[in-house]
């Protein structure tokens, strides 16, 4: 009987913790079939802009949509690749730059899938998440980020 998914709370309030991907990949070392894993780290960068430097974001997203979106990527990642395990966290609220701001970990029994999930799971986030991201300048200005 196949396993039941079930849409997971992807919201991390702030920014992501050396410690919470620390512990996320110890807690795998159990799982003596993974092969390999493949891991995605964003950061926020310290960009010069018109009106002065980005120094953070501040992310908000219509939740409940943007759940049921990650709930639809993640379903549809599983069902193309041979993954054992995928998670996604993305912040909310404010993150400085040099934080992490996403987390995605993906394994597999082979590197190649977790490698080729990992690069497809992002690149879907990026592009269809309803997730704003505000980048804060050391002006004070506040200007919404456009992503590239």
């Amino acid at each position: 009987m196949d396993k039941v998914r079930k849409p997971k709370n992807i919201f991390i309030e702030g920014a992501i913790s050396p410690e919470k991907i620390a512990q996320s990949i110890a807690n795998h070392s159990s799982k003596t079939e993974i092969g390999g894993h493949s891991i995605f780290l964003g950061q926020v960068r310290a960009d010069q802009k018109e009106n002065g430097a980005v120094i953070g974001i501040e992310y908000s997203a219509y939740a409940e949509m943007a759940l049921e979106k990650a709930f639809e990527i993640r379903e549809a990642i599983f069902e193309k690749y041979p993954l054992t395990c995928m998670h996604i966290y993305h912040s909310l609220g404010e993150v400085k730059t040099g934080e992490l701001c996403l987390f995605v970990f993906t394994s597999s029994k082979h590197r190649k899938a977790a490698m080729d999930a990992c690069e497809e799971l992002v690149e879907r986030i990026k592009a269809e998440l309803p997730v704003w991201g505000k980048e804060i300048l050391d002006s004070d200005e506040h200007v919404w980020k456009v992503n590239t």
